[in-house]
């Protein structure tokens, strides 16, 4: 007993609320650790389709004239019927040739004009509504939502019809890069994206839990459109409200890991910066607007999704806040100590430690999770050795900078602001039908 009262009058409410942090953490993401295990032992089974199924694929393109014909020549040249397969592009308050390289690319075009309603979300929803009273005839079964500078290789459309045809609902795709070299920003976030795609998508999909659809490459079956009457989702992270509210609604999202993307990314820190700005606030828009139907989800949805409601709510729920939360309570008491106004050496110095601990975990954490991720996908990352050594290292600190990121987007405002891309690609480069044997999906 003497023991234990000197073990517990050393201890300070420092020590007690840095605990308390630590503990939330491990309770609510050390499930994800269980994820990378699920990678590493065991592989999702291969789907065949027994038919083709028609397709529409939409575009919601803003100024990106050097890059939309990419991507509509990457589709039209699928290992997949053609006549299966009709693009619509939303030209998206255009003040560039967006419209004109899309038709001359095969396109049907849609101009939007309207300043009023903006974002991807709104876009989205006017294409749909079009093509649902002037294309109904066509019969199409599900829809695919690409960006414009996307590129796909040229299994994609026959690998999605697979998991389309296996009776999934929506589905998302593994997302890779078209400039991982470019620098430390560009590879962050190629980094990032191959690890959502390898140790939380594929992990989902093994355990037969509900994905989450990220911004591109992914469909929705049309009936789900028609249920909902076009694309109802508006917040910033539209993607993320789709998902939250299919995974309520009790829809699976799959993951097809052979259905292969490659987007480009951004490389200056200010467009950077805005777009995770906007994904920041509107991962709160989504967590303020859902959360608390998930919480009731973990314990009233059906069984077969209650943990598709937790795994959702600890994505969206703002752990970030927590780290900030932590940072600043014991920078203040540091603070106090250096004012003269709190005294007590011991808990200036548990602050002090607690920040470093709590910053160097950080770090580390995501070095290993870099590393990882480099290593298992190591032959898909178009680069070179010294540079996926190299941005391994600064990976951890381009996941830092989310930290003052997350902290603004709490008290400014956002609009949604569309980031230009540049860069064209031969499009044969990002296929890889030639490395790999084909595989006949179809009968």
């Amino acid at each position: 007993m003497e023991v234990l009262d000197q073990f517990f009058s050393q201890i300070s409410f420092v020590d007690i609320f840095n605990f308390c942090v630590f503990i939330t953490f491990a309770i609510c993401y050390t499930y994800q650790l269980y994820y990378v295990f699920v990678v590493l032992t065991r592989k999702p089974k291969e789907r065949v389709a027994k038919k083709n199924h028609r397709f529409a694929a939409v575009i919601s393109a803003r100024n990106e004239s050097a890059v939309i014909g990419d991507l509509i020549h990457s589709i039209k040249v699928q290992n997949y019927p053609s006549e299966l397969i009709d693009v619509f592009v939303i030209a998206d308050n255009c003040t560039d040739s967006t419209a004109d390289v899309a038709r001359e690319a095969g396109a049907i075009v849609f101009p939007r004009t309207n300043t009023n309603e903006v974002g991807k979300g709104y876009a989205l929803d006017y294409g749909f509504q079009v093509i649902r009273e002037q294309y109904a005839d066509r019969g199409y079964e599900a829809y695919f939502v690409f960006d414009a500078d996307n590129v796909l290789d040229v299994n994609y459309f026959r690998e999605m019809n697979a998991t389309f045809d296996n009776g999934a609902k929506a589905s998302t795709s593994y997302r890779n890069s078209k400039n991982y070299d470019s620098n430390w920003i560009s590879a962050g976030y190629a980094v990032w994206f191959l690890r959502e795609a390898k140790f939380l998508s594929q992990a989902r999909l093994t355990l037969n839990t509900s994905c989450v659809v990220s911004g591109t490459g992914f469909f929705i079956a049309a009936d789900i459109i028609e249920k909902n009457g076009g694309w109802k989702w508006h917040l910033l992270t539209e993607d993320i409200e789709f998902s939250t509210n299919s995974i309520l609604e009790g829809i699976r999202i799959s993951y097809t890991p052979t259905a292969i993307l490659y987007d480009e990314q951004p490389t200056t820190f200010r467009d950077s910066w805005n777009q995770r700005f906007r994904w920041a606030k509107g991962f709160y828009q989504v967590f303020g607007r859902y959360g608390g139907r998930l919480a009731k989800g973990v314990f009233t949805n059906p069984k077969g999704s209650r943990f598709a409601c937790y795994d959702m709510l600890m994505t969206i729920a703002p752990g970030m806040l927590l780290t900030i939360v932590s940072v600043l309570f014991n920078g203040i008491i540091i603070a106090l100590g250096a004012a003269g106004v709190m005294s007590t050496g011991v808990m200036i110095a548990s602050s002090v430690s607690s920040i470093f601990f709590c910053l160097f975990n950080y770090l580390v954490f995501m070095f290993m999770f870099g590393v990882l991720t480099t290593f298992v996908e190591w032959d898909s990352i178009r680069s070179t050795t010294g540079k996926k050594v190299r941005y391994m290292f600064t990976f951890p600190f381009f996941m830092l900078t989310y930290i003052p990121i997350a902290l603004v987007a709490l008290v400014k405002k956002c609009k949604w602001k569309p980031i230009q891309h540049s860069i064209s690609v031969d499009v044969a480069e990002f296929s890889d039908a030639a490395a790999k044997p084909s595989r006949e999906r179809t009968l």
